[in-house]
């Protein structure tokens, strides 16, 4: 079956933008809102010097140990500020990419190449406004953090660092994410070929074709996460001599100094946890609300065209 034939991969252009926005800010919402502890835990593995109390051996026993000794709500520290971000980051995510592969693709499935480009250029956006809340968010998720609040940790991080702090990571969480964006939309893509080569709404292959899609493009990146946390929070490491960690080759070296080439994936299982179930997460409850906005938008449709047949039945042979 031809995209173009399928209502639910080809909703009204009038009204496709809206369409993409709503679910993919809903979807974005529910996937790191699921996921967020294992968030908390994965930020914390990647300390490249991490207190003796918080020197996790797994994502269970950091998990165990942080809702022992520091309770539960310390699992879900800075979650307003993925909140605040996650919605509008989202919702210009999909709307992005869904416009762009129409366009790249010509509304045909199967062009992998444009899943690919309409997933980099999704990721500019998504990650222009995602930036200054994952910046909050981890500073709050690391062990000890000082801030009692989102609000004042924007607070500080502005009055003491300036802006650029926010976006000191941007140009490697680009790097990330471009690949990483670039692999799952592909990876989605294939795998949505072989499970749902019709592109009927099937919540089963959505939810596999989005776990394996989280997986494989979460390994291949992770090098550049933990770099990337490592510019958002700004550990202190004594050994560095530097007032800030600035920029990706920065990183890579403070990295390397401190754990080799094994610090490059510290962290790699709690990630790959995380991507698994919140990318199946994501794609599922994007897909969810696209195809009940579209079923929505089929209704008037149908109810004019059973009047339409009731009156042909009932009308009289000289009417006909």
């Amino acid at each position: 079956m031809e995209e173009d034939d399928n209502p639910y991969e080809t909703l009204d252009p009038s009204s496709s933008m809206a369409t993409h926005m709503l679910a993919g800010a809903a979807a974005g919402i529910m996937e790191h809102t699921v996921m967020y502890p294992v968030d908390c835990v994965k930020t914390r593995m990647q300390c490249l010097v991490p207190d003796p109390k918080a020197d996790y051996r797994s994502v269970a026993d950091a998990l165990r140990k942080i809702v022992r000794h520091e309770g539960v709500r310390n699992t879900v520290r800075g979650f307003s500020a993925m909140a605040i971000g996650a919605g509008p980051a989202h919702a210009l995510y999909f709307a992005c990419y869904e416009k762009f592969k129409h366009v790249l693709s010509g509304g045909k499935q199967g062009n992998h190449f444009a899943h690919g480009c309409a997933g980099c250029a999704a990721t500019l956006l998504h990650d222009a406004v995602m930036n200054p809340a994952d910046v909050v968010k981890q500073r709050m998720q690391m062990y000890g953090s000082p801030y009692q609040s989102t609000f004042l940790c924007f607070r500080d991080i502005l009055r003491t660092e300036g802006a650029v702090a926010f976006y000191r990571s941007y140009t490697t969480q680009l790097s990330m994410n471009i690949p990483f964006q670039a692999t799952q939309f592909i990876m989605y893509e294939i795998m949505q070929d072989y499970l749902n080569h019709d592109r009927n709404y099937d919540p089963s292959s959505h939810i596999v074709a989005g776990a394996v899609a989280g997986a494989v493009a979460a390994g291949i990146t992770m090098p550049l996460d933990v770099c990337k946390t490592l510019l958002n929070t700004q550990e202190h490491c004594a050994r560095t001599h530097l007032t800030y960690i600035s920029g990706m080759a920065s990183a890579f070296r403070t990295v390397y100094e401190f754990c080799g080439i094994s610090g490059f994936f510290r962290g790699l299982t709690a990630r790959v946890i995380y991507q698994m179930p919140s990318t199946a997460i994501s794609w599922s409850v994007y897909e969810f609300f696209k195809y009940i906005i579209s079923q929505q938008r089929k209704q008037p449709d149908d109810r004019y065209l059973s009047s339409v047949h009731i009156a042909a039945a009932t009308a009289s042979p000289a009417d006909r």
